[in-house]
């Protein structure tokens, strides 16, 4: 029997998780059912500070999820401002900003995410300015960036959000912090799903071939449910008719 995309996807998720919880390899009871919060997600931290392409970015757009917290935390402390998503998206202006020189608490702080909420007020997509680089957590990766992540598809809805308002280009790095188990021979993927330029894990920085292409808002893939939870395509929505 031939599985669907989705269904291989699902598969790669749970034999993912599964390698993750035997290697002991997270930091909260199991892997399962999350963007893993993976040991060495502080130090796959530096080595992404190391690249050249983070050096320079003046703006990080961050997910909210804990595996990536190091890498808030880090550019905070870099003096670099931080965009990170509302939540499963679930404010009609759904990005926060983080700017470290109106922050009045320790970068490690301002990087929790259950603190953001309390540090500044959501914007909508027309208040950003365009971003340097961008950093996704995955369940699984491979070789030539296709990524998954644990299968509600924010970080691509995020994606298409700021690169439909051209704050997203050719030029925005888009990168993976990962344990190497998540690295793995094929992804499958569909249209809508962001592939990613490096994948950055504690041990290595890994380029991958391309070539990328441009995220776009799917509505044709997007079931009535998704829009309606989500304030932003709902909006969107509205407005195109």
């Amino acid at each position: 029997m031939t599985l669907s995309r989705e269904q291989d996807k699902a598969e790669l998720r749970e034999r993912v998780w599964a390698a993750l919880d035997a290697a002991s390899a997270v930091e909260d009871d199991t892997a399962h059912g999350r963007i893993p919060a993976f040991h060495g997600a502080e130090a796959a931290a530096r080595r992404l500070a190391d690249l050249p392409a983070w050096r320079s970015a003046k703006i990080i757009k961050v997910v909210p999820d804990t595996a990536q917290e190091p890498v808030r935390a880090l550019a905070l402390e870099q003096r670099k401002v931080v965009y990170m998503a509302v939540p499963r998206l679930a404010a009609e202006a759904p990005f926060y900003v983080l700017d470290p020189a109106r922050l009045s608490v320790p970068p490690a702080v301002a990087a929790d995410r259950s603190k953001v909420p309390t540090l500044t007020s959501p914007v909508d997509v027309d208040e950003l300015a365009p971003v340097d680089v961008v950093v996704l957590g995955s369940v699984a990766v491979d070789l030539t960036g296709a990524r998954i992540g644990k299968g509600a598809g924010y970080s691509d809805i995020e994606a298409a959000l700021l690169t439909e308002a051209g704050l997203i280009t050719e030029t925005t790095v888009i990168v993976t912090t990962v344990h190497r188990l998540q690295v793995v021979d094929v992804v499958p993927t569909q249209a809508h799903d962001v592939r990613v330029d490096l994948i950055v894990t504690p041990e290595e920085v890994i380029a991958c071939p391309g070539p990328r292409t441009a995220a776009h808002i799917r509505w044709e893939d997007l079931p009535e449910e998704k829009i309606a939870a989500i304030p932003a395509l709902a909006k969107r929505r509205a407005e195109r008719r």
